[in-house]
């Protein structure tokens, strides 16, 4: 007959046999008055006082232990058995219910669960393979509590297991029922404990007697002097030992001011390492920085460095005034100054160029702080012109022109004469740098309107002439050029 039982500790359905199912109520009520009642619900243990004044046990067998549990479980407080009275251990047999009383709340609670379902079933526990599994709790158990008004002919038996089951779990720490299984690892464990315990109980027997007797002797063989001497010295020893605690007492508190004091001493010095690491840090940050701006200066330092080297390097009056050649011509800024047959070059050219070289010997000349006497220089271009400062006070243009007509030829005379005031000018600066610095060699010496041995007027003079005195004049300038930029 299936009841729908689990083994609380294995959870495998479970079968009860014949026994079980049709036990009577007088046989249930024969089991529950046997034994004492309990006041305690299910999981809470009974206390030890109650447990032993339940035990039929001989009142010689209740003294001695409670003896022990008074002292904390031991009698006398032994702190171990010598091995004379481990020799000496009597062997008599367990009285009945006298071991369980230190076994009742420790030997349930240790029992291993079992690793694996049970292969097979055993007698009174019998595995249903078609009734489905559902665990059972004493608590969940009550539901299979028969309606009173509405009884099946299942109810009794229903009622009297669940009863039984209920009250068995009152008495444990484990839920029942269990499975065959399940007892037999009980069992088992239930007669280790009570082994050990028996060894113990006769070890705490044997050690008492020991005490006894070793008290006895020494009660025998003592006279009242020795007692009272033994008393004054165990007074000594006890006022001694107090001092000592004391001291000890004092020096802990002295100990735990030294104490106190190292912690304070301790968070000082916590503060101070973290005051330390904060500015160590700022001045790490700051360091960062201005080395940061320092390799900022020092490329801009290089740059400019560069820069200035090259500047250094660069002449802009060079830039400003290139003086060279392209062929028989002298030029100045790439502008021809002169003219041969078969290369007709332009007035305006020339024109132009010689504005160029009127500029050149004017900024020379400032340059070097250097005022002409008789001339002021007038640098316009292609249209420049030299003033007479004496005499006079004459103003000569330093431009032509290839027109024939008689107005245009007194132009051209006038031409000539500027061109003669701008040699004078050119020989006066040229013996002004000659007196500051020997050294400098000019290649053509300046005579009135000639340099070398050419004159520098058009009229009444090759064109092959003219243009080879301009490139001396253009030379004459460049050298006066180099001496006062260097």
């Amino acid at each position: 007959m299936s009841l729908g039982l689990v083994c609380q500790q294995c959870k495998e359905p479970l079968q009860l046999d014949a026994s079980l199912i049709d036990l009577a109520p007088s046989a249930y009520d024969m089991i529950v008055g046997t034994l004492p009642p309990s006041s305690s619900h299910v999981g809470k243990s009974i206390p030890d006082s109650k447990k032993l004044a339940h035990l039929p046990a001989p009142a010689s067998v209740k003294s001695t232990w409670e003896r022990a549990q008074s002292n904390g479980g031991f009698i006398d407080q032994p702190p171990a058995l010598s091995s004379r009275a481990q020799g000496k251990q009597p062997q008599r047999s367990l009285l009945p219910n006298e071991s369980f009383v230190l076994l009742q709340d420790s030997v349930i609670r240790d029992m291993p669960p079992p690793t694996s379902p049970p292969a097979r079933s055993k007698k009174g526990s019998i595995k249903s393979r078609n009734t489905p599994v559902k665990p059972t709790t004493p608590q969940s158990q009550t539901q299979f509590e028969p309606d009173q008004t509405n009884p099946s002919p299942l109810s009794h038996h229903l009622r009297s297991t669940t009863r039984l089951f209920n009250f068995l779990s009152t008495r444990t720490e484990i839920d029942h029922p269990l499975c065959s299984e399940c007892t037999q690892t009980l069992l088992a464990n239930l007669q280790g404990q009570l082994e050990e315990t028996k060894k113990e109980r006769d070890g705490y027997i044997a050690f008492e007697k020991e005490v006894r007797k070793e008290r006895d002797r020494v009660i025998q063989n003592m006279s009242k002097e020795d007692a009272e001497k033994r008393i004054e010295k165990l007074k000594a020893e006890e006022h001694a030992t107090i001092e000592q605690l004391r001291e000890a007492e004092r020096e802990r508190e002295h100990l735990d001011e030294e104490l106190r004091a190292l912690e304070k001493d301790e968070k000082a010095l916590e503060a101070e390492e973290a005051e330390f690491w904060r500015s160590h840090n700022d001045h790490l940050l700051a360091a960062e920085q201005q080395a940061s701006q320092l390799a900022t200066l020092r490329a801009a330092y290089a740059a400019d460095s560069a820069t200035l080297e090259k500047l250094e390097r660069t002449n802009v009056y060079n830039d400003a005034f290139c003086i060279g050649h392209d062929g028989v011509f002298g030029t100045i800024n790439g502008l021809r100054l002169g003219r041969v047959p078969g290369v007709p070059v332009e007035w305006a050219e020339i024109n132009a160029a010689w504005g160029q070289a009127l500029l050149l010997l004017y900024t020379i000349a400032r340059k070097l702080d250097y005022t002409f006497e008789h001339y002021r220089l007038v640098p316009m271009g292609s249209f420049s012109r030299i003033e007479k400062t004496t005499g006079d006070k004459a103003s000569y243009e330093l431009y032509g022109s290839g027109d024939l007509h008689f107005g245009r030829l007194l132009h051209n005379r006038r031409f000539d004469i500027a061109m003669v005031s701008f040699l004078d000018c050119l020989k006066h600066l040229i013996d002004h740098i000659q007196s500051h610095d020997p050294s400098v060699e000019f290649h053509h010496q300046i005579s009135k309107d000639k340099i070398g041995d050419v004159s520098v007027k058009l009229q009444f003079n090759q064109e092959e002439a003219w243009t080879r005195s301009l490139r001396h004049v253009l030379l004459a300038l460049k050298v006066c050029l180099k001496w006062s930029t260097t």
